[in-house]
């Protein structure tokens, strides 16, 4: 196996362990809490990671790792898991889907790279392919989840979007970006969870074990895996991997819960994972260095 292909299936399982965040929130954790399943899922993980890494940020990534931790962490874990509690899994995960084609306008207004058509395309087949896989008649629209699902997407799209402009930090590897980020997030909910929320209610065991494998496997490992990816791998392509993640809660639904699995739902994860594989294999085409806008005969294309 060669150094680029373990880097894309490392990267890959990151969103494959995110995926398994519905089932996880829905089944064994306390039921309205989304600031506080946020702060639980981010602050230990970040302090974890930053024990194991021994690292602290240096100059400007202080603010560096505020700003992506706001992003990354506070608004995305925050408004994921508003749409988590309020949307049907599968509304969820159509919202959560537009993360490629959010990262596309993201790479066009801040790397200044122009983004292929077939790379829109693409985004719109992996949209489409999900919502084929996780959407049934009964699903129901609510408005502000839904709006929180979409608004999650756009704001982890910017933040792995300035994680590539301003690259990784000297003397630190991904398990301390990670930590910095997840932080920064985690303190920034500290007020949400006990001032809308009241704090931490009694637990059970179920729900602490619920919230040790968010904050362990699904967002120390994860995050790890996804920022060591970042480093590695080119943007957009990457963002295709997020949509992994609504067809592992789909794939978790039907073997854990006994969804059932339609003709229908499996032409559309095979729709989804055709955009993802593709997305990857345009990646490994041999492309130009990106130039800036203002020269639109040279411009990269990703």
């Amino acid at each position: 196996m060669n150094r680029s292909t373990k880097d894309l299936l490392l990267t890959a399982l990151a969103p494959v362990m995110w995926g398994t965040t519905y089932v996880v929130t829905t089944e064994s954790l306390p039921a309205d809490r989304p600031f506080l399943t946020a702060l639980l899922r981010a602050l230990p993980a970040g302090l974890l990671l930053i024990l194991l890494s021994r690292r602290l940020p240096r100059g400007s990534w202080w603010w560096k790792s505020a700003v992506i931790g706001t992003l990354n962490i506070a608004a995305f874990f925050a408004l994921l898991f508003i749409a988590t509690y309020r949307l049907p899994g599968g509304v969820a995960a159509v919202a959560a889907a537009v993360g490629p084609l959010a990262t596309a306008g993201a790479t066009l207004l801040i790397l200044h790279q122009r983004v292929r058509l077939r790379t829109w395309l693409l985004g719109l087949a992996g949209v489409g392919g999900v919502a084929m896989v996780v959407l049934t008649a009964e699903a129901k629209l609510d408005t502000i989840g839904a709006l929180a699902g979409i608004g999650g997407a756009v704001s982890m799209a910017v933040a792995v979007t300035l994680t590539k402009r301003w690259g990784m930090p000297k003397d630190a590897g991904p398990a301390a970006l990670a930590g910095w980020q997840l932080t920064a997030g985690g303190l920034l909910l500290i007020p949400l969870a006990f001032a809308v929320e009241g704090g931490i209610p009694a637990l059970t065991g179920t729900n602490m074990l619920g919230y040790l494998y968010l904050g362990l496997v699904n967002t120390a490992l994860g995050y790890w895996l996804w920022f060591r990816g970042i480093g590695r791998l080119s943007i957009v392509p990457l963002s295709f991997l997020g949509l992994l993640s609504p067809l592992t809660a789909a794939t978790v639904g039907w073997i854990a819960l006994g969804e059932t699995f339609s003709a229908w739902q499996t032409a559309g994860f095979a729709v989804a994972l055709a955009a993802t594989v593709t997305a990857q294999l345009q990646a490994r085409q041999k492309a130009p260095a990106p130039e800036p806008l203002e020269a639109p005969k040279t411009l990269a294309r990703v």
